[in-house]
């Protein structure tokens, strides 16, 4: 299993590579041609820090997975995470608030951070670069409830990551009456 740990500000390129288990899926220097493709005419960049160490927002993540011919497709969290049909998705980004901290002080900025969550040999896999180590969340319905606890959170979004072509027919959401 491939897990990249956290360097500097870099969550997102960690996110990218954990969800899809390759370290060369993307680099830095990618994540920062697509910000500036995203704001050619910016001085001071909006889709990263201003100190360009990362930092990076849901936009260039979505660009990003363009590239790999996927999708981010925001998950309305008024819907319970069952109504996903996780055989069609390569798995979630979650986006949840993050404390700045100088060594041991913590100092009150708020910053977002990125998480991948998928599925790797029938176990769903919390792959947060924070984290010392992959956490198995268990099974399908463990992931799912675990999404759920995450989602009552106002200030937490989940992404569903899928093909565009799945995307496009929406065969990432189940109907109305076919939750698992």
């Amino acid at each position: 299993m491939y897990h990249e740990k956290q360097q500097r500000e870099l969550c997102a390129l960690h996110a990218l590579n954990n969800l899809f288990q390759d370290k060369s899926s993307f680099t830095k220097s990618q994540l920062d041609q697509i910000c500036q493709n995203l704001s050619p005419n910016e001085y001071i960049n909006p889709h990263r820090s201003i100190l360009g160490l990362g930092n990076y927002d849901v936009n260039v993540i979505i660009a990003a997975l363009h590239m790999k011919d996927c999708e981010a497709i925001w998950f309305d969290k008024r819907k319970d995470p069952s109504r996903i049909d996780t055989s069609k998705i390569i798995g979630f980004i979650l986006n949840v608030p993050s404390n700045y901290k100088v060594g041991f002080v913590r100092l009150p900025i708020q910053r977002r951070h990125w998480i991948a969550i998928r599925q790797i040999n029938k176990e769903y896999w919390n792959l947060d670069s924070k984290l010392d180590a992959p956490q198995c969340l268990g099974d399908e319905s463990n992931m799912l409830q675990y999404l759920r606890e995450q989602l009552q959170s106002n200030d937490k979004e989940l992404f569903v990551v899928c093909t565009c072509e799945v995307d496009k027919t929406q065969q990432w959401l189940l109907p109305d009456n076919e939750q698992r």
